[in-house]
């Protein structure tokens, strides 16, 4: 069984099916696509910013090795183990990706398979009764005057001096 994160935008109303096309599940976990892949992984699902950042982190890695001194087989190490990060922490930086982009994790359902996600999940959100938003108050800007005002924290309120 596996994880997987529901993200719709910001906007969409639980209990509606507007939106609902452009879900997405995020599945959790550990990413091999990611691993082998690394930054291209993240370019083909449109992450710029975090395929950016892997190359950058890469790259990086790869001058701090020559500038070390570091052998072909420890190169090879550090880069695997940098792109073993990448592989384990990916969803993790595409659900962030997803949020800062105004579609916040809305729910996370636990299925064998993708389809068994999606299907757990848009019954979730459409058997979920929709909220009514409450409208501007008229009344919003009037402020009350308490009757007796205290000072601090005494327990009754001194009568006010003329």
């Amino acid at each position: 069984m596996r994880t997987y994160t529901f993200h719709l935008s910001s906007d969409a109303i639980a209990g509606e099916s507007h939106g609902l096309e452009n879900a997405i599940l995020v599945p959790d976990g550990f990413s091999l696509r990611a691993f082998v892949f690394g930054p291209l992984w993240f370019f083909f699902h449109r992450l710029w910013l975090a395929g950016l950042g892997v190359l950058a982190l890469l790259v990086a890695a790869g001058f701090a090795g020559r500038f070390l001194g570091l052998g072909t087989v420890s190169g090879f190490l550090v880069t695997v183990l940098l792109l073993l990060l990448v592989g384990m922490e990916a969803s993790s930086l595409r659900r962030w990706t997803y949020a800062r982009r105004g579609r916040p994790a809305r729910d996370a359902v636990v299925a064998e398979s993708v389809e068994d996600a999606e299907i757990k999940a848009v019954n979730r959100w459409l058997a979920t009764p929709a909220v009514i938003r409450p409208g501007p108050s008229a009344y919003s800007t009037a402020t009350v005057r308490p009757s007796e005002t205290a000072i601090g924290m005494f327990p009754f309120a001194e009568p006010r001096r003329s």
